[in-house]
């Protein structure tokens, strides 16, 4: 991390996500090397609150400001980083954690903690629609309603998510825009359109597969009308890592997309729901933002392997929350049956 003594603040949204909290301020507290930096920790006490945080932290000068959440955290503190000498750190505990997945931070929050003793730093790209930051997909058409669902359900994490997305894609009607790039123009009638400056959504599913944070371009994933026969292998090649070989999608790069549709309706950016207009601008930003990295992540495209263990993690993943949250309402039936025996014992 080079000089010593520098002060990394850790921002704590005790909303995000699945993970006790707790949990991760006690590993906090444990596992910083003391003569690399002091941390400090902030909690987060209301939305749009981290944007704050950050915002004097990197005034203050400090070293790094460490989202401890989701996406939609990291957004926050991200947004109030750009352009400054303050680097962003990253101890993944959201839903779907794409960004910290894009830059293979892990997911076990002792080793993403090693990450920021490290202090390897990168600078990446970011992208804004219509004037809002992103740092990893923004889009319109179906994910971005889905999102909307996700945000207005109250219950967080990938089940949730799936629900909503198996549920909503039986009535979704697709939209037809009109595209233009510094090179082109198109019209398109399409399910979904993400324009992605890292390559994934979260939880492994990777909706630009292509896209790289550094070389100055938005990798724009087009997913046409389909039927219910295209799921299954749309589903499959959306962990696997090739959805963009899919006979549904067209992809393409650009530095600036404009997209024209309709009607007023939402959008998204990093997973959160935003009212948009008919006209949206998204524009990526070079090498804005420095950020916290692993010193020894490999560069380039996954390999096959690689690729099928992104799968089956992905798989492993929604099967413990699944497996959990049947365990949950076991619990909660069960609970419900003894006080109901305990007030027909009392009559």
């Amino acid at each position: 991390m080079g000089q010593k003594n520098k002060i990394v603040t850790f921002v704590i949204n005790p909303n995000s996500g699945t993970q006790n909290k707790e949990h991760v301020l006690r590993i906090i507290e444990e596992r910083p090397d003391r003569e690399l930096y002091t941390p400090e920790v902030v909690y987060t006490e209301y939305a749009g609150h981290a944007v704050e945080i950050a915002a004097r932290k990197a005034q203050e000068g400090v070293f790094a400001v460490v989202a401890v959440g989701g996406d939609g955290t990291i957004n926050e503190i991200a947004r109030s980083l750009v352009h400054t000498p303050t680097a962003l750190g990253i101890v993944p505990c959201g839903s779907g954690n794409g960004l910290a997945r894009h830059l293979q931070i892990p997911m076990d929050i002792k080793k993403a903690i090693d990450v920021i003793d490290e202090g390897y730093l990168e600078m990446i790209d970011y992208g804004k629609i219509n004037g809002v930051p992103f740092f990893c997909t923004c889009g319109v058409g179906f994910d971005a309603f889905v999102s909307l669902k996700f945000a207005e359900a109250g219950r967080r994490g990938p089940l949730t998510y799936l629900e909503k997305t198996l549920m909503e894609s039986l009535n979704y009607q697709p939209e037809t825009y009109e595209l233009e790039t510094e090179d082109d123009t198109l019209n398109d009638k399409a399910f979904l359109i993400a324009c992605g400056n890292a390559s994934q959504y979260g939880n492994n599913a990777y909706i630009a597969p292509q896209a790289e944070l550094t070389d100055g371009l938005l990798d724009v994933t087009i997913l046409e009308p389909f039927t219910v026969l295209d799921v299954p292998s749309l589903a499959f090649q959306l962990f696997n890592k090739t959805i963009d070989q899919n006979s549904r999608i067209k992809t393409f790069r650009c530095r600036k997309l404009h997209i024209h549709r309709s009607k007023e309706g939402v959008a998204h950016f990093d997973g959160d729901p935003i009212m948009m207009g008919k006209d949206i601008e998204v524009k990526v930003i070079r090498e804005g933002l420095r950020v916290i990295v692993p010193s020894d992540a490999p560069k380039g495209s996954l390999n096959v392997l690689q690729r099928a263990q992104d799968y089956i993690n992905g798989l492993k993943q929604l099967n413990e929350t699944i497996v959990e949250d049947i365990s949950q309402k076991n619990k909660a039936m069960l609970q419900k049956g003894k006080e109901q025996i305990k007030k027909l014992t009392t009559l």
